[in-house]
């Protein structure tokens, strides 16, 4: 009996331990899914607005009243140095009216945006060959860093005199200061990837262009992402210096000639115009189009814990 009593009992204890890891196990499952649905969820659009929307417009704000207590406060007094936001913003109103506003953005923005998709074209294969590759790593790597650091300006006269006045120059001066920071960004890409991946997806038959696709590219998606990010700020510099440099009637008025065209009158009202739209060109291509790429690439690696 004592026997048949003690079995009972283990047998007891033993299914309670087994129901008290399954609750343990179901309440863990549960947070997890919690935790999954609070990372994925839709954020509101009130809190976006309070948290996204409003700082900027807030610090926007303050550098307006500062710069106009400058003026009436006669801290100021020469409006020529310093033109009042009032005169910037007639400059806008002019442009407006007159329908040149959007040309002048259009004619920088496509220029700009064409010389980026070429510098991806030739960056992307490029830096995968110099990561892969290691003679070719030895011999052209450390070129492609030494190029990233060769300011976008000194390209302007040599792309001028090989080529010209023309669209071609800007699209030159472009690549040489936009592909050697796409490349180096996918070989920092790749060079962080687990060699785990790699074995794993040899082991699945996926070598060569297979390989690239499937598994290098994926995994080195973060590093490519902040290389293509670097490349569009030097695609868009290098197209502003050869704005300034080489103006020319033949290639229309840019943001880059605008500057130089306020520069040439003494208006620093126009140059604080282009100046503006540049800084506004740059701020919206990051938001409309990096910064969605990257809170998609985070959140589907599980680092984004908020949208």
């Amino acid at each position: 009996m004592a026997s048949s009593d003690t079995k009972t009992t283990g047998l007891t204890d033993t299914s309670e331990a087994r129901a008290a890891g399954n609750h343990t196990i179901v309440g863990l499952e549960a947070g997890l899914d919690a935790l999954e649905i609070g990372v994925t969820g839709a954020t509101p659009f009130r809190v976006t607005a309070r948290t996204k929307i409003l700082p900027p417009i807030i610090a926007i704000l303050v550098v307006l009243v500062v710069w106009q207590a400058l003026i009436s406060l006669k801290i100021v007094t020469d409006l020529t140095k310093l033109p009042s936001p009032a005169d910037v913003g007639n400059e806008f109103k002019e442009a407006w009216l007159e329908g040149k506003l959007l040309e002048y953005v259009w004619t920088s923005i496509s220029r700009g945006l064409l010389g980026f998709l070429l510098a991806i074209a030739i960056g992307t294969p490029l830096g995968l060959l110099v990561a892969r590759v290691k003679f070719v790593r030895a011999a052209i790597g450390p070129i492609l860093s030494g190029l990233q650091s060769l300011p976008s300006v000194a390209w302007v006269p040599p792309a001028v005199l090989w080529l010209g006045l023309n669209n071609s120059m800007m699209y030159a001066v472009i690549l040489l200061g936009a592909v050697p920071s796409i490349a180096n960004g996918l070989v920092s890409g790749i060079d962080q990837v687990p060699p785990l991946f790699l074995r794993a997806g040899r082991t699945m038959g996926a070598t060569g262009l297979k390989g690239a696709w499937h598994i290098v590219m994926p995994a080195a998606l973060p590093g490519y992402l902040a290389g293509l990010k670097q490349g569009w700020a030097f695609s868009w510099r290098s197209l502003m210096a050869a704005e300034i440099i080489a103006s020319s009637p033949d290639l229309g008025l840019g943001l880059g000639a605008l500057l130089e065209v306020g520069r040439n009158a003494n208006s620093m009202a126009v140059v604080f115009e282009a100046i503006i739209l540049i800084l506004f060109v740059g701020v919206a291509i990051d938001l409309l189009i990096f910064s969605p790429l990257e809170r998609r690439i985070l959140r589907g690696r599980g680092l984004l814990v908020k949208n």
